[in-house]
C-alpha cells in the first residue's frame, strides 16, 4: 500500500509535459499525489495505486485545473526608488537623455539602492514577491544590477538570499554587476569591466551568492568582447551565463550566450536567423519580455517564426524593474505574449512552465511529471487558455510549494 501525504482528485491536468499528449500535456478526471516535497503520481484515477484513505489527506479541485508553478525567470526584484517621475517627465515632453542628465535614469536607482538598507530593499522585494505569489508564482529568479560597486551589490544579492530563505517563493540569484556604468566610472567601461570580472565576481561566487552571470550586451551597455571577458571568468568559476542581448540592435551578444552554452538570450527582438541557428544548436533559450516592449512602445517585435521554425524554447517574463518595465504580473505577460508576439496559449504557458524552468538552469521543476517538486497551481477555469485570454481576475484557487499548501494572499 502506498504511503503519501496528500492527494489532488478530481481535478484536470495541464502538465506542460511534452510526452504527455496534445499541447499542454492534458489529463482529464485525473488525480496528482505528493509525498516528501515530490510528485509520486500524476495519472488516471483508476490507475492510482491502493493507499490509506482514511491517513491521507484529499483535497477535491472540483474540475478546476492543475497547472505547473508558475516561474519569472528575468525580473530585477530588488531595487529602491520610483521612476514615477520619469514617466511623467517622458509623456510631458522630455527626452531619456535630458532626464539623464539631470540625474535620472537608471542612476537614480542605483543612488536609491546604494543608500537603501538590507531591511528596506528586503520590505520592497517581499510586497513585489508576495504581489507574485498571489498569481500563482512559485519560482523567480532576481537579478543584482542596481549597486554597481562591490558592496551594493553584494547587498542586493544577500537580500535576494535572504528571500530564498524566508519566503514560500524560490529565488535564484543572477550577478548583473555588467548592467551600466557607475558615475564613478563614466567613460571608462573597461576600467569597471576590469572590477566586475577580477573583484566582484570572484569575492561574491565565493561568498556563495550568485547562481548565474548576467550582461548588458548593447551599445549603451557592454560591448561583445567585454561580454566575453565577463564569460570566460563565469566559466572558469563554473557559474552558467546569460545575456541581455539584441535589444536594441543586433551585436551578437545572443550568438556569444551560445557559444558558451548558456542559459538564455533575453530580449532579442533583433535576434537574426544566425543567433536563432546557434541557439539552437546549444540549447540557450529565449526569454521574451513582452512588458519591456510595450512600455517602451518598441515597434522591432522578436522573430518568432525564427524560433519556431529552429525549434528554440521560448520562456516568457516580467522583466520587473523600475525604468523598462515597472510590471509584477505575469499573467499580463501571458496576454502580452499572445496578443502582442501573437504566441499560441500553449506556448506561452511553456514560456511561464518548462521553458522558465530552463532558462534558469533548473530541472526538478516546470512540469506536473513524476520524480518532480510539487510546485503546482489548482485554477478554477475551464481550458487551460483561459489564463492567457483573461486577466485581473484571479482563478487561483489553491498553491502548493514544495508539497506543501501556501496562502497566496
Amino acid at each position: 500500500m502506498q504511503h503519501f501525504d496528500a492527494i489532488w482528485h478530481n481535478v484536470n491536468i495541464a502538465s506542460m509535459d511534452p510526452q504527455q499528449s496534445g499541447p499542454y500535456g492534458c489529463l482529464e478526471n485525473a488525480v496528482l499525489a505528493v509525498r516528501d516535497g515530490i510528485i509520486v503520481y500524476c495519472g488516471l484515477r483508476a490507475e492510482l495505486p491502493p493507499y490509506d484513505a482514511l491517513a491521507t489527506p484529499t483535497f477535491d479541485g472540483q474540475g478546476g485545473w492543475l497547472l505547473p508553478g508558475f516561474i519569472d525567470c528575468h525580473t530585477h526584484l530588488v531595487y529602491a526608488g520610483s521612476r514615477a517621475n520619469e514617466f511623467e517627465l517622458r509623456l510631458n515632453g522630455a527626452t531619456y537623455q535630458q532626464i539623464a542628465e539631470s540625474g535620472g535614469g537608471i542612476k537614480s536607482t542605483v543612488a536609491a539602492t546604494r543608500a537603501a538598507t538590507v531591511e528596506e530593499l528586503f520590505v520592497l522585494a517581499k510586497s513585489r514577491l508576495n504581489a507574485l505569489l498571489s498569481q500563482g508564482v512559485t519560482c523567480v529568479e532576481s537579478k543584482s544590477g542596481y549597486g554597481l560597486d562591490l558592496a551594493s551589490e553584494r547587498k542586493i544579492l544577500e537580500v535576494s538570499r535572504l528571500l530564498d530563505a524566508h519566503h514560500p517563493i524560490s529565488v535564484q540569484s543572477t550577478f548583473l554587476g555588467a548592467h551600466a556604468l557607475p558615475p564613478e566610472y563614466a567613460g571608462d567601461s573597461d576600467g569597471y569591466m576590469d572590477l566586475v570580472v577580477e573583484t566582484m565576481l570572484p569575492q561574491l561566487h565565493s561568498a556563495g551568492l550568485i547562481d548565474a552571470v548576467d550582461v548588458f550586451c548593447e551599445g549603451i551597455g557592454f560591448s561583445v568582447a567585454q561580454s566575453r571577458r565577463l564569460f570566460e571568468k563565469a566559466r572558469s568559476l563554473g557559474l552558467p551565463v546569460k545575456a541581455h542581448a539584441e535589444q536594441l540592435s543586433s551585436l551578437g551578444g545572443a550568438s556569444l550566450v551560445a557559444e558558451f552554452g548558456g542559459l538564455s538570450a533575453d530580449h532579442i527582438e533583433h535576434l537574426t536567423e544566425a543567433d536563432v541557428a546557434n541557439m539552437a544548436k546549444a540549447g540557450t533559450v529565449a526569454v521574451l519580455l513582452p512588458g519591456a516592449y510595450y512600455f517602451l512602445r518598441e515597434t522591432q517585435m522578436p522573430p518568432i517564426d525564427l524560433l519556431r521554425q529552429y525549434q528554440v524554447p521560448m520562456a516568457v517574463s516580467t522583466d520587473l524593474n523600475p525604468g523598462t518595465s515597472p510590471l509584477c504580473n505575469l499573467p499580463l505577460m501571458l496576454n502580452m505574449a499572445c496578443t502582442l508576439f501573437r504566441l499560441t496559449p500553449a506556448e506561452a504557458l511553456a514560456g511561464v512552465t518548462r521553458h522558465a524552468a530552463q532558462a534558469l538552469g533548473l530541472a526538478d521543476r516546470g512540469m506536473l511529471r513524476v520524480g518532480l517538486r510539487a510546485d503546482f497551481a489548482l485554477y478554477q477555469v475551464s481550458q487551460p487558455a483561459e489564463l492567457c485570454y483573461q486577466f485581473g481576475v484571479s482563478m487561483l484557487r489553491q498553491l502548493v510549494i514544495g508539497g506543501k499548501l501556501v496562502n497566496p494572499g
